[in-house]
């Protein structure tokens, strides 16, 4: 498994607001993050703090400033530290992974899932303390 280059498509496609949040990392963005807190209505992720309509990406999802202007855009969170678990829990099956186009996956993931999976469970462990 490739460590991860910042593609985006995980954020890209689940980054629209589909997410799960509890009622408790919401309470706390509201007393410690009123940055992200703007952007919750009803308990529900990411909605316009003005106009409260339904946002389509996350938006602290940032492109990262490239030198070259033929490089392949990379991404990065700006809420990192502060992100909703779900995204914290990303990925966690292989089988996840392959249906995104991860490109962590490598062949030799695909040859062996459950290898490749207690791989991924160590990379993930830091990330996925509760």
């Amino acid at each position: 498994m490739k460590d991860c280059n910042q593609c985006g498509k995980c954020c890209i496609k689940y980054g629209g607001g589909d997410l799960n949040v509890s009622q408790e990392e919401v309470d706390l963005w509201e007393l410690f993050n009123p940055d992200i807190f703007a952007f919750v209505k009803n308990y529900q992720i990411w909605h316009d703090p003005k106009t409260g309509e339904k946002l389509t990406q996350c938006p602290f999802l940032t492109i990262t400033p490239q030198n070259n202007p033929h490089a392949v855009n990379k991404y990065t969170c700006s809420i990192y530290l502060d992100r909703p678990e779900d995204c914290r829990h990303y990925p966690s099956l292989i089988s996840e992974m392959v249906t995104d186009e991860c490109e962590m996956i490598e062949i030799s993931d695909l040859e062996n899932y459950k290898k490749a999976q207690k791989k991924l469970d160590n990379l993930m462990q830091d990330s996925r303390k509760v």
